[in-house]
């Protein structure tokens, strides 16, 4: 099947999913379209069951052909990180700078140890021959929030600003350090490469800061051309070009794609809107990348329902699964919790910020994504298997409670 092919049946999905949940379900949009994908992969399932294999066939078949994680990671991020920095306010960001660099950096590497430690003990208890390693790259893979899940959830929770800031402008930056991470740890697997201070401080360097100053670099440039031009067609074509040939430069040379579209988007949203565009022209853009942002969003969403027919589902695979659930919340809990008190003694928190940080910190495609990159073995199979579980849970039952918890903890006004 062509890429054509592929896409077609895709947005048909997603177009008739969205239909429905939009007329019966009216559940918020990732959520609704995910549980929809989730319920026909398991009709699927069960008619294989029954003895009508061909249809589930032709259908795990067709999901097979998808490369999730090229699909994700090498197109769908770009355009979707950058549609949410867009519209990421930089003095609001600025005001919680210290939380969100410290969650974004301390918090993805201390998960990384909390997790893989509690994995590793959870797996011996279940009986699974897997080395700690493993368990290091699970936990790498599921620290870091999804700034995608996150965004879309955020828009119906009723979050108070502050707080949405503080998860938004993490999840948007903790991508760099997790991907750093899982690459050292995956090399400790594979046995490619010698986890030395040095090579990991050259990697973070390549990856993290490379992707600050490639992403400087490309808004101050796209900022440069829209400040010339007055005609929103030629400025929306500019930030398309930003996009696509910056995330592609950004992986040419080995630099962090996810991070520079971060920052590019924040420079663009901000002072390039602000200073370098008419009121059409913003108008304009922010309907095409809202536009962008439902449709990937939508396509998404459906595409992590649909994994489930490739998955090896096994009964100690998915026991494995649910209590990893309680395992990365109390990961999350305790790496959100010490930056927060050492914070608090310069600033005021919203009252359970802890806790509204700790269930607020949602997991979705690019944990999947990643956990589809590691080698082809049984361990590949388990981790795939836990991080779908993990991903499941996150975005239907956290995603569904988020604003419930946020209206019953009332919270006061910050600095």
């Amino acid at each position: 099947m062509n890429i054509l092919d592929m896409a077609a049946v895709l947005i048909t999905l997603s177009a008739v999913f969205s239909y429905l949940n939009y007329r019966y379900f009216r559940l918020p949009s990732a959520i609704g379209l995910m549980l929809i994908a989730l319920c026909l992969s398991l009709a699927l399932l069960a008619l294989g069951k029954l003895g009508l294999g061909q249809i589930e066939q032709k259908a795990e078949s067709f999901i097979r052909s998808i490369d999730f994680n090229q699909t994700l990671m090498q197109g769908m991020l770009s355009f979707l990180l950058f549609a949410g920095a867009l519209h990421v306010n930089l003095r609001d960001l600025a005001a919680q700078k210290w939380i969100v660099g410290s969650l974004a950096t301390f918090g993805t590497v201390a998960s990384t140890f909390v997790v893989g430690t509690l994995f590793w003990l959870v797996s011996q208890m279940l009986g699974f021959d897997i080395r700690f390693t493993y368990c290091l790259l699970f936990g790498a893979l599921i620290s870091p929030t999804d700034p995608i899940a996150v965004l879309g959830i955020l828009k119906s929770a009723g979050a108070p600003k502050s707080l949405e800031t503080k998860i938004t402008g993490e999840s948007l930056f903790n991508d760099g350090i997790g991907v750093v991470v899982f690459i050292v740890v995956l090399g400790l697997v594979t046995g490619g490469q010698e986890p030395s201070v040095r090579h990991i401080a050259l990697l973070f360097a390549e990856e993290a800061l490379g992707g600050v100053v490639l992403g400087l670099l490309l808004g101050g440039v796209a900022y440069w051309m829209l400040s010339r031009v007055d005609n929103y067609s030629v400025e929306v074509l500019i930030t398309l070009a930003v996009v696509m040939g910056g995330y592609s430069f950004a992986v040419a040379i080995h630099t962090s794609g996810p991070i520079a579209m971060v920052v590019a988007g924040l420079v663009i949203g901000n002072h390039g809107r602000r200073l370098a565009m008419s009121e059409r022209t913003r108008k304009h853009l922010d309907l095409f990348w809202e536009l962008v942002d439902e449709i990937l969003n939508t396509v998404l969403f459906v595409l992590i329902g649909l994994e489930l027919l490739i998955l090896e589902l096994t009964g100690r695979a998915l026991s494995a699964g649910l209590i990893a659930i309680p395992v990365v919340l109390l990961a999350r809990f305790m790496c959100v919790g010490a930056p927060v008190r050492l914070l608090q003694f310069r600033r005021s928190f919203t009252p359970g910020a802890i806790r509204l940080l700790t269930w607020g910190g949602l997991r979705g495609g690019i944990s999947v994504a990643l956990a589809l990159s590691i080698p082809a073995g049984p361990e590949r199979d388990l981790i795939l298997t836990v991080t779908y579980t993990v991903v499941v849970f996150s975005i239907l039952v956290q995603g569904l409670t988020l604003g419930a918890l946020v209206k019953k903890i009332s919270p006061r006004p910050q600095e």
